[in-house]
């Protein structure tokens, strides 16, 4: 599970050959014992809790970055190696 950013103590992942279980592209967050998972692009909670703070500041990430992260979903499905993205700021 490669770390793809992190910022404000928040650890975003992205799975590789990861379309079973929600079957659409998606990151995988973490944040003092909370994980999440957000679609993207549209930034939505698919699955777990996340502190409303930071849910807000994870889905303005995702608007930001949606290109990037489509980028790095296509890689993951393939196997191959992912690239960091800016954290937010």
């Amino acid at each position: 599970m490669p770390t793809i950013s992190m910022f404000y103590g928040i650890l975003v992942s992205m799975y590789f050959m990861d379309t079973s279980e929600h079957h659409a592209p998606h990151i995988n967050v973490y944040f003092q014992g909370f994980e999440a998972v957000f679609g993207i692009p549209g930034a939505d909670l698919l699955a777990g809790e996340f502190p409303k703070n930071k849910k807000r500041l994870v889905q303005a990430w995702i608007e930001i970055h949606a290109d990037e992260l489509m980028a790095d979903w296509t890689l993951a499905i393939q196997g191959k190696e992912l690239f960091r993205i800016d954290p937010l700021k």
